[in-house]
């Protein structure tokens, strides 16, 4: 399996590695260009790692008058009885509460027993991969059983204009009706942002509050600030007033990232067509990207710019996916799609055509798509897209029964 099918199955998410710190001792160049490799990862931007050459006898000595650190990762080719005696004189120096992973050669499962036994955290046989490690550090400092991890869907355009916002609004909404998944909207355009009028909602608090309060910031906090749309589905509204300049720093949303992704199934960003530190930083630190454009040459050429650092910045994850949205208007000249998708080496997972009437009555009306025409194609390409994301197969519909309109209306007077 590979790393992109790996981080594509929710099943076999990785959550990120918390604030450690992290030293490795290698005795061989590609292990240590391995983990060097790791720590370039997103799920790993919070450790301080440092790579040494050396292995177990360096880490002995590096440790005889200096603290250590979270999490010690040692390469060994040693033989058994040498590596024991090793890591037996580390103890002797490591401060309570610290990891071990020991990297061998040999698929030894009495070296295995013998490691555990003397409080070794894990045994990593080479080779594996960078995904492989990540997820064995991970491990060491999540809880297991704890629950799924949240998955975190980014969605932004290529250009002003593009439709990010209804895609995203339309496919959050999916994802909590058609997959029936606990979801929550969240307006990062903090000025402009149209959830709020999309959903004929005009909530007091949002997104705002957990941003600029981060003091305050905690579940329960977070939950005040939710906007109800349905069953399924909550929203963290942007303020979309201008009394204040939204001046913010590249990690002022990661508290409220950290929450949703505790809490919450599935988060829906609505992120605005920017390129600055923090959209950047959302962007490559979400499980999946969507990337919305019009089938045009600004477009094409954006386009190109934006999965070409997410392709550099996330070499370990899934490739954004790309939505084409507008296709088809009228005496316009378009780059057709298959053309568009080899200048940008990514297919469009989903074609939307250009219907000013269905999107003209659905804005206006604060409802979504499959809201004002349930049997359009154009909502079942957001539940494909939902699905696609999701990592499912065919969505679950269930029959009806003469009982449902009876239960339907137990429901709402309830």
């Amino acid at each position: 399996m590979s790393a992109s099918e790996i981080m594509h199955d929710p099943s076999l998410q990785i959550a990120p590695v918390p604030r450690i710190s992290i030293q490795a001792f290698c005795e061989g160049a590609d292990i240590a260009a391995l983990i060097q490799e790791a720590m370039a990862d997103r799920r790993m931007n919070k450790a301080h790692v440092k790579v040494h050459m050396g292995g177990s006898a360096a880490a002995a000595e590096a440790y005889r008058n200096a603290p250590t650190p979270n999490l010690i990762v040692i390469e060994s080719t040693s033989d058994r009885a040498t590596l024991i005696s090793q890591l037996e004189e580390l103890s002797e120096f490591c401060d309570a509460g610290t990891k071990v992973v020991v990297i061998g050669r040999v698929n030894d499962i009495v070296l295995y027993r013998a490691l555990i036994s003397r409080g070794v955290s894990d045994y990593l046989v080479a080779p594996f991969t960078v995904v492989d490690l990540i997820r064995a550090v991970s491990e060491l400092y999540n809880t297991p059983g704890a629950g799924a991890l949240g998955r975190v869907i980014a969605v932004t355009g290529a250009k002003g204009g593009a439709g990010a916002s209804t895609v995203a609004h339309n496919l959050a909404w999916s994802i909590a009706v058609d997959h029936e998944v606990s979801t929550i909207l969240v307006d990062m355009d903090l000025g402009f942002g149209t959830a709020g009028l999309d959903f004929n909602q005009d909530p007091p608090q949002g997104v705002a509050e957990a941003v600029f309060s981060p003091e305050r910031l905690d579940q329960n906090f977070v939950d005040r600030l939710l906007s109800k749309c349905g069953a399924n589905l909550s929203m963290l509204a942007a303020p979309a007033t201008l009394e204040r300049c939204y001046d913010i720093a590249e990690t002022a949303f990661d508290p409220l990232m950290d929450i949703l992704r505790a809490t919450t199934p599935v988060a829906v960003l609505d992120v605005p067509n920017a390129w600055n530190a923090w959209t950047r930083r959302i962007l490559v630190g979400a499980d999946e990207v969507v990337v919305v454009a019009s089938p045009e040459l600004a477009s094409l050429r954006n386009t190109k710019n934006i999965l070409d650092q997410l392709r550099a910045a996330r070499p370990n994850d899934f490739p954004a996916r790309l939505v084409l949205n507008n296709v088809g208007v009228l005496k316009r000249p378009e780059i057709a799609a298959p053309d568009f998708g080899k200048s940008v080496e990514t297919d469009a997972t989903l074609s939307i055509p250009f219907d000013p009437k269905l999107f003209g009555t659905a804005a206006n009306n604060g409802q979504m798509i499959a809201e004002v025409e349930p049997a359009n194609k154009i909502a079942a390409g957001f539940t494909d897209l939902a699905r696609s994301l999701l990592g499912r197969g065919e969505t679950k519909k269930q029959k009806k029964t003469l009982l449902d309109p009876i239960l339907s209306r137990l429901r709402k007077r309830a």
